[in-house]
């Protein structure tokens, strides 16, 4: 599809859907979720285990294909749990597991088909052990690129960028750019540059609400309903 065919008012209608799905089926199950949460197809969002707690103005979009998912799975008298904090990006895909503790701090981006484990899942010479795990400290600012692999044990530095499809096996320093498998630092980010971080962008979030509803009915002006349903049954080249 080029183009949304939605009429302006299915959409808004779409919204509300979507937000009552978060606050019925998953605000239940997670044992904190902030205000201005955004799930993007929530019904492809799965938690699993208690000690999952996001922070406020968290935006995650999940696809059929690439659920998004969070799983606890602690070893018998332990107890785990994943912490992401405020106005956090994750994307399609994206998984994260914990034994015993992964802490993403705030404004981080994470891209698709990201995942982040703070255990092995299983020992080397025993395979029904779960390993020995250790904790994941994601500090803030961070973004984790496409397909990365964020090990057991490893700290990122505030502001580091992780490259598309690396390995992490050990820490990266705050304000570099690693990358490759296992992951090392390529370079230092400029720290004459100014930095815009994710809660800039919500820094009113009355105002960006209001953008984002002007800019979807000029998007979607001229649609309806049965433009839409034509669509859906009978597509055309430029649809």
């Amino acid at each position: 599809m080029r183009r949304d065919h939605r009429p302006y008012a299915l959409k808004k209608l779409y919204r509300k859907f979507e937000k009552f799905y978060v606050n019925h089926y998953l605000r239940p199950q997670f044992d904190s979720l902030g205000k201005g949460a955004v799930f993007m197809k929530p019904w492809h969002t799965e938690i699993f285990g208690a000690g999952v707690r996001i922070g406020d103005y968290p935006t995650v979009i999940a696809a059929p294909d690439r659920k998004v998912r969070f799983a606890v799975w602690s070893a018998i008298n332990e107890s785990g749990n994943i912490h992401v904090g405020n106005y956090c990006l994750l994307c399609p895909g994206v998984r994260i597991g914990a034994a015993k503790a992964v802490n993403i701090a705030d404004n981080c981006m994470i891209a698709s088909g990201a995942y982040i484990t703070d255990s092995d899942w299983h020992d080397i010479y025993n395979r029904i052990s779960m390993g020995t795990p250790e904790p994941v400290h994601i500090e803030e600012n961070v973004w984790i690129g496409d397909q990365a692999i964020i090990c057991k044990g490893v700290r990122i530095g505030k502001n580091s960028v992780i490259g598309a499809g690396s390995v992490v096996t050990r820490n990266i320093p705050q304000d570099t750019v690693a990358a490759g498998n296992p992951a090392r630092v390529l370079k230092n980010l400029d720290p004459n540059e100014t930095m815009v971080k994710r809660s800039q962008w919500f820094s009113d979030p009355l105002k960006l609400s209001e953008e984002f509803d002007r800019w979807d009915r000029e998007m979607l002006k001229g649609n309806s309903l049965g433009g839409w349903i034509r669509h859906l049954l009978f597509p055309e080249k430029g649809d």
